[in-house]
């Protein structure tokens, strides 16, 4: 029994050229069909670490193309973090509202947190409502959520009813299904590894 030849680099080359270019006709084909445009409703939630990072990723994105954009911080206290200290620089663009006073087990006060949460949920529906807003960043909202420190239903109303074009994501663990059924897009962060279990610390530049 022979061995096929080897191939040569030149066929090599002309079947990687030939594939991608049957994987190219595809994907345009699909990218044709999508015709709609709209603003989306985006969740970040899950156990896995990144949720408020890619928001933020999003909200330095959407100033890159001059846009306005508002970040409202739910429980979180007013931590001097990296992601503020970046998008106060664009002061013109961005409005950041550390409301927060704390995540729930710092603060052992569950009236305190839900006057906090209510009092971040009256600036956010704000935003909610203005049509210059492209994107609306709740970070933490799940949280609020979660421990029933906001209504729901009232909550979903707001996204429901905001300017056509208008952006909102959404962070935080145990997003509600109800959340996730009205959400556009929804990504789960799942947990692989995390330094923290291996005695490592909180750093500046990774998690604030």
């Amino acid at each position: 029994m022979t061995s096929a030849a080897p191939s040569s680099p030149e066929s090599e080359a002309a079947r990687h050229r030939e594939k991608m270019q049957k994987r190219k006709a595809v994907q345009d084909q699909e990218v044709a069909g999508k015709q709609i445009e709209k603003g989306l409703l985006m969740v970040h939630t899950g156990p896995g670490k990144g949720k408020s990072t890619a928001a933020f990723g999003l909200a330095l994105r959407t100033v890159g193309y001059g846009r306005r954009v508002v970040v409202v911080q739910f429980i979180k206290g007013a931590w001097d973090t990296g992601e503020r200290r970046a998008l106060d620089r664009f002061e013109d663009l961005v409005e950041f509202h550390a409301l927060g006073e704390g995540f729930t087990w710092e603060t052992q006060d569950r009236a305190r947190d839900i006057a906090a949460c209510q009092q971040a949920w009256a600036v956010a529906k704000d935003a909610l409502s203005r049509p210059d807003v492209a994107l609306v960043v709740l970070d933490e909202l799940n949280i609020a959520l979660r421990y029933d420190y906001l209504p729901l239903s009232e909550v979903l109303a707001a996204f429901a009813a905001r300017p056509e074009g208008q952006h909102v994501i959404v962070t935080g663990r145990n997003a509600k299904p109800e959340l996730i059924e009205a959400a556009d897009l929804v990504t789960e962060m799942t947990l692989v590894k995390h330094h923290f279990k291996n005695g490592v610390r909180a750093q500046q530049g990774v998690e604030f």
